[in-house]
C-alpha cells in the first residue's frame, strides 16, 4: 500500500480513487470535495473505514489522521460565497461536479468511485466526465461512501476538514451556530437573531440558499407587525 511519500514527484499516477464532499446542503459554511487515491484498498480495510455519518467525531478524526499516512489525497474546498457566485451560472450539480473532475485530474486516477450527487446516478457520471480532460472510468452510485473503502475514506476526510471549518467559522462569529444545515434548529435561530439584530446574514452564509429568504422574508413580515401595532 502506497504511502504519501511514495508519490512526490511521480508525475502522472495511476490507480483507483475514491471521491465524496461533505457540506453541500448546508445554508451556512463551505462544501469541501476530497478525492483519495490508491492502488489497492487493503489498508483501509484494515483501518476499518465506514461512511463518515456513522462514525463519532472522535473516531472520524482518529481515522483521519490514519488514513493521511496511507493513501493520497487532493482536496477543494468552495466558500459559501464561492458557492452564491457559482450558483449564478450553474446548478449544484454541475458545481459538484467540476469540484470532482478537479480532485480526479489532480491525483491522475485510471478508475474514479463517487457518490453520485445527481438523482439519475447514470448523469453525474456523464457530468463529470464532461469536465475531465482525458478519459478516466467512472463508476457513479448512490451510497458508494458506505460500499466502497476508498470512497469511505474521501467522505471521513472531506467530514473532519469541514467539521473543522465550522468551528473556526464559529470562534470567529463568538456565537453558537450549530451545523449550519437548514434541519439545525440552532442554525435556523442563529440566523434569524442575526438577520434581526443586524439587517444582513453573517458572513459564511449561503444567500442564495432558500433558506435565507425564508427567514428574511418572516423577520420582514413580523417587523411589519409590530409597526401596525404602534
Amino acid at each position: 500500500m502506497p504511502t504519501l511519500d511514495d508519490f512526490e514527484d511521480k508525475g502522472e499516477l495511476g490507480g483507483i480513487c475514491g471521491v465524496d464532499e461533505a457540506g453541500r446542503g448546508p445554508v451556512m459554511g463551505p462544501m469541501v470535495i476530497v478525492g483519495v487515491l490508491v492502488t489497492d484498498d487493503k489498508a483501509l480495510r484494515d483501518l476499518g473505514v465506514k461512511d463518515s455519518k456513522k462514525l463519532t467525531p472522535a473516531r472520524r478524526e482518529q481515522l483521519a489522521e490514519e488514513i493521511k499516512k496511507v493513501v493520497r489525497y487532493e482536496m477543494v474546498i468552495a466558500s459559501a460565497e464561492d458557492i452564491d457566485t457559482l450558483r449564478q451560472s450553474y446548478t449544484m450539480n454541475v458545481i459538484e461536479s467540476k469540484m470532482f473532475a478537479t480532485v480526479i485530474e489532480r491525483l491522475g486516477a485510471e478508475l474514479a468511485y463517487v457518490d453520485a450527487a445527481d438523482t439519475n446516478e447514470e448523469e453525474f457520471k456523464k457530468q463529470i466526465s464532461r469536465e475531465l480532460a482525458d478519459a478516466v472510468r467512472i463508476v457513479s452510485e448512490h451510497g458508494a461512501d458506505e460500499i466502497y473503502p476508498v470512497v469511505s475514506a474521501a467522505s471521513i476526510l472531506a467530514k473532519t476538514k469541514r467539521d473543522a471549518l465550522v468551528d473556526e467559522i464559529r470562534e470567529e462569529l463568538g456565537e453558537e451556530i450549530g451545523s449550519g444545515y437548514p434541519s439545525d434548529t440552532k442554525t435556523i435561530d442563529f440566523l434569524r437573531n442575526w438577520y434581526e439584530k443586524h439587517g444582513e446574514m453573517p458572513p459564511h452564509t449561503r444567500k442564495s440558499w432558500k433558506t435565507v429568504n425564508r427567514i428574511i422574508n418572516e423577520s420582514t413580515i413580523t417587523q411589519l407587525d409590530d409597526f401596525e401595532e404602534k
